[in-house]
């Protein structure tokens, strides 16, 4: 999982946490950042105004540092959204490591903001997607078409923001092959 400052804390803790409890082991990083050190998060909110309002988020903190790090050595990779994807598109070890998820056609999750990166690593070309709204010009710039929902295409699953987070983590999981098993009779919640 690849953070930064201001990345959106719902759509950074939310599939950290849900990956590791069915099994996953989740290596979360920055460039220019040790394990152990954190990232500021920020919270989107949704009220009925024309874009979210941002409040401050927790500090989450890195299992490994960046350079500590092989893409090929993972299965898979998840970007999350929030304002962190604007700038870490910047760097060219996060476009190198995204190229490599691509090319090695391993599972990739993205959300929101994220598809920022994606577009910027020229890794959508051909793909349907979608992100957050006010990022569809840039990637259908990028060479993918938009759609509204959650949706897998190939190696690739995208949500607009942390809202979607049940069916795109459910997506993602599937992606992986992820299989979850419960015993006796399934629980409900009122």
């Amino acid at each position: 999982m690849i953070v930064g400052d201001f990345g959106e804390d719902y759509e950074i803790m939310v599939p950290f946490q849900a990956l590791q409890a069915v099994g996953h082991e989740v290596h979360a990083v920055c460039p220019e950042r040790e394990a152990g050190e954190t990232v500021k998060t920020a919270i989107h909110d949704f009220r009925g105004d024309q874009t979210y309002l941002e409040t401050r988020g927790h500090d989450f903190e890195l299992t490994h540092g960046f350079d500590d790090v092989d893409p090929t050595e993972y299965d898979a990779l998840v970007v999350p959204g929030g304002r962190a994807p604007e700038y870490l598109r910047g760097y060219d070890e996060v476009l190198d490591a995204v190229r490599h998820f691509f090319e090695a056609d391993k599972p990739v999750a993205s959300i929101c903001h994220g598809p920022q990166i994606l577009a910027a690593a020229g890794v959508l070309d051909g793909y349907e997607l979608t992100a957050y709204p006010a990022v569809r010009p840039e990637v259908e710039a990028a060479g993918c078409s938009w759609v509204d929902g959650v949706t897998t295409d190939g190696n690739l699953v995208t949500g607009q923001a942390w809202p979607d987070h049940p069916e795109w983590i459910a997506q993602f999981l599937d992606l992986l092959g992820t299989e979850i098993e419960h015993e006796g009779a399934a629980a409900t919640a009122d």
